[in-house]
C-alpha cells in the first residue's frame, strides 16, 4: 500500500435505559469499538455515547455526531417492538436519505439464528456526509450482522453489512475506509479502488 490511510471518526451510540442509569453494565460500546478496531486499518477516533431510550435525545445525539464530523455512526439497542424501543423512529427523524438494504440484510443474517429476527426494526440512513446504521443490541449479533457468516474455510456464506459500508461512505463524500480482509472484505467496483 503506497498511500496514507485516511483517519476516520466514528460515532458509537449505545441506547439503553438500564445501562445509561448504571443499573446494568453496557456491553454495546465495547463490542462496537472492539469489532471496528479489528476490522479497519484506518486510524480511528471514536465518539462514544451511552444514552437512555428517549427519542428526542437519540435524534439530538445523532445530529451532534454528524456535525462533529463522524463519517459513520453505529447505534446499538432500542430496535425491537417494545414500548421504549424508539431508535428507528429517532434515526428516521434525522434522515436525508433512507438506505433500506442494510436493515433487510441484517434481518436476513439474524434469521439464520432466530425466528424472532423479523421483530427487529433496524434502519440505516444518510444525513449530510454521514452514514448512520442501527445495529442489534447483543454483542454476538452486532458482530454477526457486521461481519456476516462464513464457512469453515472462511468463505462468506451470507455477506455482512459492513462489506458495503466503505463504498457507501465513498459515494457520500467521506474518507476512504480500508478493511482487514480477514475480518471483513470491503467491496468496491474496480474503478473505485484506491491504488496510490
Amino acid at each position: 500500500m503506497s498511500y496514507e490511510l485516511d483517519p476516520v471518526t466514528i460515532g458509537i451510540v449505545s441506547i439503553s435505559d438500564r445501562a445509561s442509569s448504571g443499573s446494568y453494565q453496557d456491553l454495546g460500546l465495547p463490542a462496537l469499538q472492539d469489532w471496528l478496531t479489528k476490522a479497519l486499518q484506518n486510524p480511528i477516533t471514536f465518539e462514544p455515547r451511552l444514552i437512555p431510550d428517549e427519542k428526542e435525545l437519540i435524534s439530538q445525539t445523532l445530529i451532534e455526531l454528524t456535525t462533529a464530523g463522524c463519517a459513520l455512526v453505529l447505534t446499538t439497542g432500542g430496535t425491537g417492538p417494545a414500548v421504549r424501543d424508539v431508535t428507528p423512529e429517532a434515526t428516521l427523524a434525522v434522515a436525508h436519505k433512507e438506505m433500506p438494504g442494510f436493515g433487510e440484510q441484517m434481518r436476513q443474517i439474524s434469521l439464520t439464528f432466530v425466528p424472532t429476527a423479523i421483530l427487529s426494526r433496524q434502519v440505516a440512513v444518510i444525513r449530510d456526509n454521514t452514514l448512520i446504521i442501527n445495529l442489534p443490541g447483543q454483542p454476538k449479533a452486532i458482530a454477526e450482522t457486521l461481519e456476516g457468516l462464513k464457512d469453515a474455510e472462511g468463505k462468506p456464506l451470507v455477506h455482512g453489512i459492513f462489506a458495503a459500508v466503505p463504498y457507501c461512505i465513498d459515494l457520500i463524500g467521506g474518507p476512504y475506509f480500508e478493511t482487514h480482509d480477514g475480518v471483513c472484505k470491503a467491496f468496491r467496483p474496480k474503478s473505485a479502488i484506491r491504488t496510490q
